[in-house]
Order: structure tokens, then sequence, then C-alpha cells
């Protein structure tokens, strides 16, 4: 039948366009359903970056590897915007620093390559960086980058294109529906398709689609606000750089020794407060993506997390920026927000309303860096197969 599917994807996000990539290479057929035009929420509304060296030891920095090799193999086949130019923290003190040398020691354990630099050499990969800031760093130059504006949209087209892919954008889905024969999906127009299971990765929509099951999860809202300067063709800022806050903040250095020592340290309390920690990445017209800052909301408060953009939060994003790098021009070109969702109380949310129909979402902000790894491992868990 025209409308019969092996599996149905609602929502073409980071989540939901893995998870069609690893059904298609199963030899499965796959609608792949979007509600906008073209992807347009967390996964084009961040700096690119992605992040093996951050997730935590255990099952997410293995599905961060994963996620690793599977964009390289595939930018192998297609230019989906994966750039290899690695990743570097800053350390701004001894204690950070300290904290750096533990991880790059659990690190060598485990076989993932890191290399320690001193001061020197972190100024000379990165010019920019301010003497006053840096006394060393430690830099993976395996791990890649993307530019967020891209990647998704090209990736939806290799997967039309070299694996029949049925993708059908600006398709919001009404209704999903299942019974012991298979699944049904609705959408605003009437028409109606039929698949052994449906998958929904519905990202921050946590209205259209069982919003019972929603209000009573722990799923909570995070709004991040970022900044892009003019492009600075002049400035040399390779791959991702991630700083002193963000050795606080990511969960890789939460077992390092040290690190309670670290986190016992003050901290600016406004910075504290609005959850900012700062990253920066060169995006390909040479333009500086700056920030970010994390609220946070309970669903059924997630209103309050409004579509405005803040300029105190940005000039305490700026004041600290300024303290870490020297550029020749700070005006921002753009500011924006995103917002994804995460759960209060594991890595993703995933809830099954029929054993047909799964619920996935809430993987917090680490989707660039570990849902590709995720999916791979959820859709052979599934055990999905191609019918007739």
């Amino acid at each position: 039948m025209e409308n019969s599917f092996d599996l149905i994807v609602v929502g073409a996000g980071a989540l939901g366009a893995f998870h069609t990539y690893f059904a298609l290479q199963r030899g499965l057929k796959v609608l792949l359903l979007e509600k906008d035009a073209r992807p347009m929420e967390a996964t084009v509304r961040n700096f690119g970056q992605i992040i093996t060296s951050g997730m935590a030891t255990g099952e997410w920095f293995d599905y961060a590897r994963v996620s690793l090799e599977t964009y390289q193999k595939i930018q192998a086949e297609c230019d989906i915007s994966i750039r290899q130019n690695g990743s570097l923290y800053l350390a701004s003190t001894a204690l950070e620093l300290q904290v750096l040398a533990e991880k790059h020691a659990q690190y060598a354990a485990l076989g993932y390559a890191a290399r320690l630099l001193t001061a020197a050499e972190c100024r000379q990969r990165l010019p920019a960086v301010r003497d006053t800031y840096c006394v060393g760093g430690l830099l993976f130059e395996q791990e890649v980058t993307a530019e967020p504006d891209l990647l998704i949209h090209k990736l939806l087209a290799y997967l039309v294109a070299r694996w029949q892919l049925d993708y059908r954008p600006a398709t919001p889905v009404l209704a999903v529906t299942a019974n012991a024969a298979g699944c049904e999906v609705a959408d605003v127009r009437g028409q109606r398709y039929r698949a052994a299971q449906v998958l929904v990765c519905n990202g921050r929509d946590c209205r259209a689609l069982f919003p019972d099951v929603f209000a009573q999860s722990d799923l909570q809202l995070v709004k991040l606000q970022m900044l892009a300067t003019y492009p600075l063709p002049q400035v040399q800022l390779p791959g991702s750089v991630l700083t002193g806050l963000s050795i606080r903040r990511y969960h890789a250095f939460h077992d390092c020794p040290s690190f309670a020592h670290l986190l016992a340290e003050p901290m600016d309390a406004d910075l504290r407060q609005w959850g900012i920690h700062l990253l920066f990445k060169q995006a390909l017209d040479g333009s500086i993506i700056v920030g970010d800052t994390h609220e946070y909301a309970d669903l059924a408060e997630a209103d309050n997390l409004d579509f405005n953009n803040y300029d105190h939060l940005n000039q305490l994003m700026l004041g600290e920026a300024r303290r870490i790098l020297d550029l020749p021009d700070w005006r921002m070109q753009r500011a924006w927000n995103g917002y994804y969702t995460q759960s209060k109380s594991g890595e993703v949310f995933q809830h099954s309303p029929h054993p047909r129909i799964h619920i996935v979402t809430g993987i917090g902000g680490k989707g660039m860096t570990s849902a590709c790894g995720f999916a791979a491992h959820h859709v052979a868990q599934l055990g999905l197969e191609r019918r007739g």
C-alpha cells in the first residue's frame, strides 16, 4: 500500500533523523514526518559543537564515540558540514588545569586520545586567547564541529538521495494510534499512514501529541541565549573552544579527584544564577558564536520562558568573554534563543504508550553529540524488521 511503512518517525531533528538513518540501514521502509517546512528548533539553534570529551564516562560517552564515527562516515560519502578541527578546553587557574590533567589520564586509560597543552601551546593554537586568562589546556584533535544551520538539512537530503527516505516536511501530525495489527498516523490534512511501529521524537513540542503523558513527566524546558559576532576572518579560532566554566558544568569532569575542590571555589553569583558557561566556535563565514545561558521551567510553566533575548544576560556573557578572548570587534551581528527539553531524573525521556508507539525526547543539551549513537542503540534494541 502506498502509505504503508515499516516505521514512521515523527520529528526530523537530530533524534528523529538519526533513528531514521539507522532504520534505513536495516533495510526498513521509513516515513519521516516533520511539522515545519524545515527543522528549526534545537538541532539548528546551537553551536555545532560535537563534544564527545564532555560526556560522562559510561554509556553516554560510548554513544558519543559512535556518533563521532558516524558523522565522519557520512561526511566521507556526503558533505554534511563536518570538520575535524578539534576541541580545546582552556584552564584559567592551576586547579582547573589539575582537573584537566586528571581527565587526560582517565581518557588515556580508555584509549581516547587527548593532549595537554601549555599556556604557550594554547596561544599558538588560539592566538586570540588572553595571557591573563589561560594557564594551559586539554586538546582533543579528533573531535569535530558542524554548521548547525546546514547539518540537519544536508543530512536529510542525503537520506532521501542515498537511502530513498520518504520525507514529508510541513506535515504536522494530529494523532498516533495503535492496535495489535499496527499503527496509524493522521496528519492535519486528513492523510493517514500505517506502519508496524511509530517513533515520536517531538523535541520541545509537548502539547500536540500525548499531552497527558508529558503532563505527568519530569521533563523541563531549558532556554538558552546565544550571540554571534560579525565575520572576523582575521581571527584564527579552530574547532570548539571551551573554558573554565565549561569544566565545572560538563559531566565528564565530575569524577575527577579534584572536581569537588573546583566546585567549592567561589563563583560569580550572576554567572551561577543564569547557568552561564562560555563557549566559542567560529562559523564558516568567520563569525564567532558566543554563549550561553540556561533558564529552566517545568513543562506546566514553560510559557514563562518566552521569546525575549535579554540584553543584561548578553552583557554578562560578553563581560566574561572579553576576559577570555581578545577580539578586534565585539559587535554582535545576531542574538537568538534555543530551547530544548530534558529529563530531571534521566539522560533521555522514553515512554511507550503502546508497545508499538515509542516516545523519545528530552535528551537535553547533548543532542548534537550523542543523539546519533543513542539512536543506533535504540533502533537495535527495538528489533525493528522489514515487513513483507
